[in-house]
């Protein structure tokens, strides 16, 4: 088989099915799952469940402190029933909430940083096969020790800080798991004196 492709690539071409109903078979804060009946020309009807994301992308946010360390977050997940690392992310809590809003939030929340400036730097779709999630990714500079009012008190002993060599290596090792972690750290270790800081 050659090299050269018949077309050239384009993400917004005709879709080769039709969408004939949907219903919501689970509804909750975050996320919905609807019910989806497809026809196509070439497998006939079919079904699927489609995780619909509410309130707008996920984001994930990391930074690096005044001494050159990234802050990431000691956590149990019990859906994968381990505990992973992770740079600090969450969802919006209210429709209308912005992103950038989402990152500052989360930064205080898990690792106790305020940011002076926050950059997105990537946005990608989480699992396109059956779910309608992005997530956003920015970078925080000017941290600041977040103050005790905003900080949760019991941060001390989730909050582990690494090199971003350090960090990179646990990426190759297969200690940190978690996708939006392992973009985020690629990008801060392959050009951390180019992350924008606007």
């Amino acid at each position: 088989m050659g090299k050269e492709t018949y077309r050239r690539f384009d993400p917004w071409r005709a879709a080769p099915v039709v969408e004939e109903s949907r219903k919501t078979v689970l509804g909750g804060h975050y996320f919905t799952v609807d019910q989806v009946s497809y026809d196509s020309r070439d497998i006939g009807h079919f079904d699927r469940y489609i995780l619909h994301k509410n309130n707008g992308d996920s984001v994930g946010v990391i930074g690096l402190t005044d001494d050159g360390l990234i802050p990431l977050i000691e956590q149990y997940r019990v859906a994968v029933h381990r505990w992973t690392l992770e740079i600090p992310a969450g969802h919006a809590i209210k429709q209308g909430e912005r992103p950038t809003d989402v990152a500052q939030r989360k930064l205080i929340e898990e690792v106790g940083y305020t940011a002076a400036h926050l950059t997105q730097f990537c946005r990608f779709i989480n699992t396109p096969s059956y779910s309608t999630q992005y997530t956003a990714l920015f970078f925080a500079s000017g941290l600041t020790p977040a103050s005790p009012e905003q900080a949760p008190e019991d941060l001390r002993s989730s909050v582990r800080y690494f090199t971003p060599e350090e960090a990179y290596k646990m990426v190759l090792n297969g200690t940190i798991l978690d996708a939006k972690s392992i973009i985020a750290i690629q990008r801060v270790y392959e050009s951390p004196n180019h992350m924008v800081q606007s």
